[in-house]
């Protein structure tokens, strides 16, 4: 049994957020600075999450950032969180890549009084308020689902993942959810690629030469499937299997515009971004007392447990929709 969670959800947020904020914009100072703390910063997943920070901040006047490795290093996150505690900022967002290396910095930063909201990947154990991001268990179950429907209910697919990352997990649960009613559809390997899409090609490769059957290829991430479907393609096998990524990445795009991959899971990280950045002001403008508590089991609470930005699929027939552009005024 999944916890219950508190829903609030993008449809319904507007309202309670403009009488959360309405009040707040002449309480902002030129020194406030909020930042986003992420691993794999240089990634388009966060550059689009940097463009909704900064497009927030902007709006309000205020000073913002990112600061993470360039590529997956759970330990430079962490030294990242550290150095963003101490700045004092006014609010930090985080994706925590491992729950556990971050636990600690996130609870010291709260102990500080500097609010700090979770986005993309939770750290549910910790002190954080509350997360912003997709729900991911529900993300995952609607690409097994949609995976199902591709294979007709029966084959062999091949997942790749980052281990201790909370949000690949629950998107692993949801497809094995999505898989139930299926039982000819078989998990046959989970991959780690730790954040290095060399991994991905490199297995993939193996697997094709190796004459395994396999009927997909399921990405939890977004680095895995364009290295995996340039696989694909270079050993001729376009249709023969299916693809389904995750995330809006250029390379992503490509290959569902070739026809090599068949869908992805798009996630709003622009969203998750902007949106975090206002809830952050928020709090730290008219932050309850104390900062910290058992908010989750409080019905009184102030804040929210989980704000679900939305997940929805991308395939040849829709792709178009994603020229759209961001509001007017981004930098």
């Amino acid at each position: 049994m999944r916890e219950a969670k508190w829903w609030l959800t993008t449809a319904s947020v507007p309202a309670v957020f403009l009488f959360l904020t309405g009040c707040a914009s002449s309480l902002h100072e030129p020194t406030e600075k909020y930042i986003l703390v992420a691993d794999n910063t240089k990634i388009p997943y966060w550059q689009t999450a940097l463009q909704g920070l900064n497009h927030a901040a902007s709006e309000m006047k205020v000073k913002s950032e990112i600061q993470g490795p360039d590529g997956h290093d759970p330990q430079g996150e962490h030294d990242a969180f550290k150095r963003a505690v101490a700045q004092k900022p006014s609010g930090i967002l985080v994706s925590a890549t491992d729950a556990s290396v971050l636990t600690p910095d996130i609870n010291s930063a709260l102990d500080q009084g500097i609010p700090v909201i979770t986005i993309d990947s939770d750290a549910p154990d910790s002190k954080r308020l509350f997360f912003v991001g997709t729900d991911n268990y529900n993300a995952g179950v609607l690409g097994g689902k949609m995976a199902s429907k591709l294979l007709d209910g029966r084959g062999n697919v091949v997942v790749y993942t980052i281990a201790n990352q909370n949000n690949l997990k629950e998107r692993l649960q949801g497809y094995q959810s999505g898989f139930a009613d299926h039982p000819e559809m078989k998990v046959l390997q989970v991959v780690d690629m730790n954040g290095n899409s060399d991994v991905a090609f490199d297995s993939a490769k193996k697997l094709l030469d190796s004459k395994t059957k396999v009927d997909a290829f399921i990405c939890l991430e977004a680095l895995s499937c364009p290295a995996v479907a340039d696989v694909v393609n270079r050993g001729g096998m376009n249709g023969k299997l299916k693809i389904i990524a995750m995330d809006t990445d250029p390379g992503t795009i490509d290959w569902i515009n070739k026809g090599v991959i068949s869908a992805t899971i798009a996630q709003k990280p622009w969203t998750m971004a902007y949106y975090g950045t206002k809830l952050l002001d928020d709090l730290h403008h008219h932050a309850p007392s104390p900062l910290t508590g058992n908010w989750a089991q409080n019905i009184f609470s102030p804040m929210p447990t989980f704000v679900d930005t939305g997940a929805f699929v991308v395939n040849k027939d829709n792709v178009g929709s994603l020229s759209q552009q961001p509001p007017s005024g981004q930098k």
